[in-house]
Formats: C-alpha cells, structure tokens, sequence
C-alpha cells in the first residue's frame, strides 16, 4: 500500500497521526507492504520543530517506516531553518509539487 497524506494545517495533525497510525496496524496485522509518506506545507510545518508536542509519536512512526516530508517553500515564509526540525524530517523543495509526483508514482492521496 502506497500512500500520502497531506496536513497543511497546525489543528489537523491529531487526526492525521490517528490514520497514519491505523494504516500502519492494519499493513502490519495483515502483512501488507507499506509505503507512507506525511508531506506538511503551510502552517503545518510549525508542528515539525525539535521538541514538538507531537514529536514522539511522529518519531515512533518514523522508526516504523514512516516518511515526514516539510514543504521548504513554507519553512521560508515561517522563518523556520532545517537545524529547527527533528531529525526524522526531510524538506523538499515544494510541498504541492511532492504530493502531485507521488500521486502520479501511483500513491493513494489523503487529506484529513
């Protein structure tokens, strides 16, 4: 199963942390290969910072394979500089354009 999921704002990211966490048990109760990525842009790339309230559990899914893309587009307009982000995220260039290429690489989108 490949899949992105999209998080473009701060409030979203307890929910989808929940999906990416029940996608994660279902591939692994059922031995289905899994490939997932979390791309945040816009304000959402606030939550990726070191010492987020959320960077635990985003660490334990990453150490499950998980991927956590920023935007670099937005870490510019927020002033954010990558030595700012937990070490488990990787920038790319533009958020927009990371979810339009994995979509056409055959990854099922969503957004919660």
């Amino acid at each position: 199963m490949r899949v992105i999921f999209h998080v473009d704002e701060e409030e979203k990211w307890p929910l989808a942390l929940g999906n990416v966490k029940n996608m994660v048990a279902y591939c692994r109760q059922n031995a289905s290969a899994y490939e997932i990525e979390v791309v945040a842009n816009s304000q959402a790339v606030l939550t990726y910072r070191e010492s987020g309230h959320l960077e635990a559990e985003m660490q334990a899914l990453s150490q499950q394979g998980v991927k956590f893309a920023a935007c670099q587009n937005a870490l510019r307009a927020l002033g954010i500089s990558q030595e700012e982000l937990s070490g488990f995220v990787h920038p790319v260039p533009a958020g927009v354009v990371e979810l339009a290429q994995k979509q056409a690489q055959g990854f099922a989108y969503i957004k919660p």
